[in-house]
């Protein structure tokens, strides 16, 4: 459900502190005719249209890739020398270029690229390449004239191929395809994030993690987040309407001037998490009711049902994905909410569910294999003025799709000896009533059609 790549690609120039000199065809021409074989270009004039013209390399689809602290990204050789981001559609002129940009989506301290050592060619790095072409038109040539910041991040970048290779056997799916396996009723204790270390393959993927704070590791939020009670009280309801985990999408906008992020509607998946081909047909009807209303993706949402509501291993992961996806779908810096709802979990106080907001930092550069840091998010509740029919009418829709399920919660049981399952979704529900005291008379037609579904 990320953006459509732009009609007309842009043009990334800007490749960071170390970004190679780009030449035209003319310079290019002129130097090697003027000076011919014998004189040496100099480290940045071997540039990938060099590299093109004397054969070393083709054009190619999804021929260049990068893999950064876990991320892969992926690009074309055009016949040019640029360099088409699949993701997007972007086009870069130079390797360091396309590094920067892509790093700094995961990274946003990152100043530079190291684009040759960074960036493959049918799985070799270019700076291989690079040299090749000294080898083979300068042999006298003096081999620092490889870049010397290219061996810079040998090791860091060699780490993270290996693991992005493993971690994408089972990979996390994008936000086009969030699938969020079923968990057993096991208590799970939730480890500190100190605890976990390097990224362990053994490690079980559902252990949960706390969060950190952003002052706990030297930061500040990097953004300020409002959401709408209606946003809560449609979510919170989805997620009480079952045993197994659900999922939906938070539509919103984002304000670059103010840096606030504002939460407006929740689209429910009204699918089983485990059914991949109606989940194309869902986020499609969703991707049309954002459009209509003029909203962007602005996150996701989904529950633990009867666990506490902090994100597992495998959510970092995802939510870790879903950032870089929404950043990649612009040309700047965009933020994506995720929110965990645990509605049953009987460490909850009273009958309200806990509702967690978070996000995750990237690990430190010089710890690229540990997970990303899960911290929690600051967020300012707003209170909508009424219920409006939008949520409405998604509530009754969520009624009828689940009416028929098997893990469809039984209203008329107890939930503790003195409060039934209705109870307390209607407890829960009430602290994110509107200003319009009418709601409760209204919401009175959907929880009798519950009590009807038994």
């Amino acid at each position: 459900m990320g953006s459509e790549p732009p009609s007309s690609p842009q043009v990334v120039e800007d490749g960071g502190e170390e970004d190679e000199e780009e030449l035209s065809g003319g310079e290019e021409a002129d130097m090697k005719s003027s000076c011919g074989r014998g004189s040496l270009l100099t480290r940045r004039g071997i540039t990938l249209r060099v590299l093109l013209k004397d054969g070393l390399v083709e054009p190619g689809d999804g021929a260049l890739s990068i893999h950064y602290l876990g991320k892969k990204f992926v690009g074309d050789l055009l016949n040019d020398g640029k360099i088409r981001w699949v993701e997007t559609g972007q086009i870069f002129n130079s390797p360091s270029a396309w590094a920067t940009h892509c790093k700094r989506l995961v990274n946003p301290a990152k100043k530079s690229g190291c684009g040759w050592a960074s960036v493959r060619y049918q799985g070799q790095k270019l700076v291989q390449y690079k040299t090749s072409w000294l080898h083979k038109y300068q042999p006298s040539a003096d081999m620092s004239l490889v870049s010397e910041e290219d061996d810079e991040e040998d090791e860091e970048e060699g780490k993270t191929a290996v693991q992005a290779d493993e971690k994408n056997k089972n990979t996390k799916p994008g936000l086009h395809d969030i699938i969020v396996p079923r968990r057993t009723d096991r208590e799970r204790i939730p480890v500190r994030y100190c605890t976990l270390g390097t990224r362990d393959a053994t490690r079980d993927p559902h252990t949960l993690v706390e969060l950190s704070a952003f002052s706990a590791i030297n930061r500040f939020q990097p953004f300020n987040v409002a959401v709408s009670s209606n946003v809560l009280l449609l979510m919170d309801f989805h997620c009480h309407l079952t045993t197994s985990e659900v999922v939906g999408y938070l539509g919103g906008r984002w304000d670059t001037n103010t840096q606030l992020l504002t939460v407006l509607r929740a689209f429910p998946c009204r699918t089983r998490l485990a059914d991949r081909d109606s989940a194309s047909a869902v986020e499609e009807e969703i991707c049309q009711n954002l459009f209509m209303r003029g909203l962007s993706l602005v996150g996701w949402y989904h529950s633990h049902p009867r666990g506490p509501a902090l994100p597992s291993l495998q959510d970092i992961d995802s939510q870790m994905d879903h950032q870089l996806r929404l950043q990649g779908s612009s040309n700047g810096f965009q933020p994506c909410l995720g929110i965990i709802c645990g509605p049953y979990y009987h460490g909850n106080q009273g009958v309200a569910s806990t509702i967690t907001p978070f996000w995750v930092v990237p690990p430190p550069e010089q710890r690229p294999s540990d997970y990303g840091i899960p911290v929690a998010v600051e967020v300012t509740y707003v209170q909508d003025n009424f219920l409006t029919s939008d949520v409405l009418n998604e509530m009754m829709l969520l009624v009828d799709y689940y009416k028929a399920a098997p893990d469809l919660v039984q209203f008329n049981q107890y939930w503790c000896p003195d409060t039934t399952m209705m109870d307390k979704i209607k407890g829960s529900l009430s602290g994110h009533a509107p200003k319009d005291q009418a709601y409760s008379q209204i919401l009175e037609h959907v929880y009798s059609q519950l009590c009807g579904m038994h």
